[in-house]
């Protein structure tokens, strides 16, 4: 894949032969499609049930078998079957426990197919429509705004307060904010690349305006499918050692029997008797139990994984974890529970607690539903969805409150500013001013704060105090955020950050984290038990 992030973005274009305003023409969209294929990740033709059960007799150990169920039966003259089926039933059984963990494993790589979104909107020949995503090609332009899948791996050319959710990419919880920047250095991690959108993350907050440089196979998503399609794995060292075991018995019996056939020559015996006398004994030097009980002690391992969720895709890779010395983990939502959560709420006076999560709701994207069941569904930024759980939990309906007191005007966030301001009407009359943001950015703009005594002066000793319990909730790995108002008497003629972000009343601290899975402090002390790293 070139590296597109390294290039400016006039230069992205014109190696795409995409136009900046009217995109692709029909035509040309459609013969890209033909050369490029179809907007999807590619999927292995399956091969019959027959064709994967002969697969599964290449195992050295089940040649041996059939070897000795074929030899017994000639030996015997076909009169002496019994061994030979009851070797029979061990490899039909230990080839079906394993098409059966290839199965299972396979609807992985299905998982990864399904994650593309149906429909996406492009530009084609100046004008804006609905295309299957599908039918998308490198050069396309697409538009993409809060809620959108995205549906390739794209260039932003242009945006405007653009986030996007890479935690099934990249592992990092937090939305990441995008921009047109011109170039990157080529190093630059797919985490850090802030002037791509990747196939398959959300975009959360914004919107943009991308060319796309990269679909089906050819995106980062497709990469990873590539990994899961790839049939080339090494031999685990249970079937190492058990190839060994193989050979070994192979040609220790041919050495005896060879053996015992020269001695009964050299005693006079009939050529026929001495070479049924060394089969027989091949035959009974195998053990055919062997690949039994290794087969039946795997499928209960795979078993005992399959109730805790845990997929293996071939049967004899479950002993390989018995070797692990190290376990390399993702954090977000394999450590943790991918879910911003508010932990801690912090104000001068605890009256002022309600006030700091009202600021909070409604200077704020999000938008608060529920479930049939009456569960919180908040949907947008996971910073955001996390303040409007929290305010509801202590009895604050954001929707009831933009009923009240609808927005009549914002600014949103951006990585400058370091802040988001809304404008509600009061009761009263007049507006109110609501931010929230960087708390030591916004402490700058305050005159005062919110004291146990109510609205005082932000004094040098308060500014400490404030200070001091953001860094306590940093210390504690929190993700903290400030909240601050001001009232006016009249809608602000302008909507700017001299006009809305100045003079302002701090409110209060919130601080959050994306929590721990409630499991994983007992299974990192299992895997220290066991001496694993």
């Amino acid at each position: 894949m070139s590296a597109w992030h390294t290039k400016p973005a006039a230069q992205v274009l014109d190696e795409l032969g995409s136009d900046r305003r009217r995109g692709l023409s029909q035509a040309e969209a459609q013969r890209r499609l033909e050369q490029y294929g179809p907007n999807e990740l590619e999927h292995q033709e399956e091969e019959g049930f027959f064709a994967r059960f002969l697969g599964q007799m290449k195992d050295p150990m089940i040649l041996v078998l059939l070897s000795a169920a074929a030899l017994s039966l000639w030996a015997s003259g076909g009169e002496d079957w019994i061994d030979a089926v009851i070797i029979l039933v061990i490899v039909v059984v230990n080839a079906l426990i394993s098409i059966s963990q290839e199965d299972n494993a396979q609807k992985a790589l299905e998982a990864l197919r399904k994650m593309s979104a149906p429909m996406a909107k492009a530009v084609r020949d100046g004008r804006n429509v609905r295309v299957e995503s599908a039918r998308l090609v490198p050069g396309d332009l697409i538009r993409l705004e809060a809620g959108d899948l995205v549906p390739a791996d794209a260039r932003v050319l242009e945006c405007a307060n653009l986030k996007a959710d890479e935690s099934a990419m990249t592992g990092e919880s937090a939305p990441v904010s995008k921009a047109p920047a011109d170039r990157l250095p080529p190093d630059t991690p797919l985490a850090d690349r802030s002037n791509m959108v990747i196939a398959a993350t959300v975009i959360t907050s914004g919107r943009c305006t991308a060319v796309i440089t990269g679909t089906g196979m050819n995106t980062e998503v497709g990469r990873i499918a590539g990994l899961l399609m790839d049939e080339e794995t090494a031999a685990t060292p249970l079937q190492r050692k058990m190839a060994e075991i193989s050979k070994t018995l192979s040609f220790v019996c041919l050495c005896v029997c060879a053996v015992m056939f020269g001695v009964g020559l050299l005693q006079g015996k009939e050529i026929l008797d001495m070479f049924m006398t060394a089969v027989s004994l091949a035959v009974a030097a195998i053990p055919e139990g062997l690949p039994a009980i290794v087969t039946i002690v795997l499928a209960l391992g795979v078993q005992r994984m399959a109730r805790r969720n845990a997929i293996v895709k071939r049967l004899p890779a479950v002993e390989t974890l018995g070797c692990a010395g190290v376990i390399c983990s993702d954090k977000t939502g394999t450590l943790t529970q991918n879910r911003m959560t508010v932990v801690d709420v912090w104000t001068a006076g605890k009256k002022h607690r309600a006030q700091t999560l009202t600021i909070a709701a409604l200077c704020n994207d999000a938008v608060l539903s529920f479930s049939p069941s009456g569960e919180v569904l908040a949907a947008g930024d996971p910073t955001e969805t996390a303040l409007v759980r929290a305010a509801w939990q202590e009895g604050i309906d954001k929707n009831a409150l933009e009923r009240e007191s609808p927005r009549r005007g914002e600014l949103p966030f951006d990585s400058e500013r370091k802040l988001m301001s809304t404008v509600h009407p009061l009761p009263g009359g007049g507006v109110r001013v609501m931010v929230k943001g960087a708390p030591d950015v916004l402490l700058r703009r305050c005159k005062k704060a919110l004291g146990t005594a109510g609205t005082a002066e932000l004094t040098p000793a308060l500014s400490r105090q404030i200070a001091a319990a953001n860094e306590n909730m940093a210390s504690r790995a929190l993700r903290v955020l400030g909240t601050a108002f001001k009232d006016l008497p009249a809608p602000p003629a302008a909507l700017d950050a001299d006009t809305l972000e100045q003079g302002l009343t701090f409110a209060g601290l919130v601080g959050m984290i994306d929590p721990p899975r409630p499991e994983v402090r007992g299974a990192v002390e299992k895997c220290f038990a066991a001496g694993i790293r």
